[in-house]
């Protein structure tokens, strides 16, 4: 993977929409704060869904971009649960296992909101698809990309003017790398799985019937 070329663009691109960007970062913040933190998940799953649409077909983000996956709320605040739990358990028992929590469902989970919002699946067959894909082929690939992301993430992370920066940066590199090694090569969801054609002999058979029918005519 071309990780130089994928930050170089990511960077381009934060730039060109620095504006638009940083007004919808802004905007998921403020949003995930005063509704204590219901609201982050789903907004922050609009939020990747813009970006990945200004990534792809060069589409400006929008604020009302950080709502247009509210189908999502309720699987995603049941996950967003579910974790903050887990990570609670872990960092009250020792800080070590926290922060392996945490890094191990951002691993995990690296692709589970694009693959949700961007090709409909499910919670539970996004997290799926995603683990088969992080540690599938080029395994170290994507720990390279999971690490870059959260890096790029906490560097800003500390202050809050930088995060605004930092995690736009971070999310457009991502879904650069999603748009590139992902998109085009995850399969379809299983609920969206056309039905099976009939098969060949039902066919012949209906065929046949059509031709004796006609001769009969005839």
């Amino acid at each position: 993977m071309d990780f130089k070329s994928h930050l170089e663009t990511a960077w381009h691109l934060t730039l060109k929409y620095i504006v638009s960007l940083l007004l919808i970062t802004l905007v998921m913040g403020v949003v995930s704060f005063l509704s204590l933190g219901i609201l982050a998940p789903v907004t922050m799953a609009g939020y990747m869904q813009s970006i990945l649409m200004m990534v792809r077909s060069g589409r400006e983000p929008k604020i009302q971009d950080l709502f247009s996956e509210m189908r999502l709320f309720l699987p995603l605040l049941a996950f967003g649960i579910v974790v903050a739990i887990a990570s609670m358990i872990g960092f009250s028992i020792l800080f070590l296992p926290g922060i392996v929590i945490v890094c191990g469902v951002t691993f995990v989970c690296l692709y589970m909101m694009p693959l949700m919002t961007d090709r409909n699946f499910g919670l539970i067959d996004a997290v799926k698809e995603s683990f088969r894909i992080v540690t599938g082929d080029g395994l170290m690939d994507h720990v390279i990309v999971a690490i870059l992301f959260m890096g790029i993430s906490a560097i800003g992370s500390s202050v809050f003017v930088g995060w605004l920066f930092t995690q736009p940066l971070a999310t457009v590199f991502l879904m650069r790398v999603y748009e590139e090694k992902v998109a085009g090569n995850a399969p379809t969801p299983p609920a969206n799985q056309p039905p099976s054609p009939p098969e060949g002999p039902d066919k012949t058979r209906d065929n046949s019937e059509d031709e004796i029918t006609l001769k009969y005519k005839m």
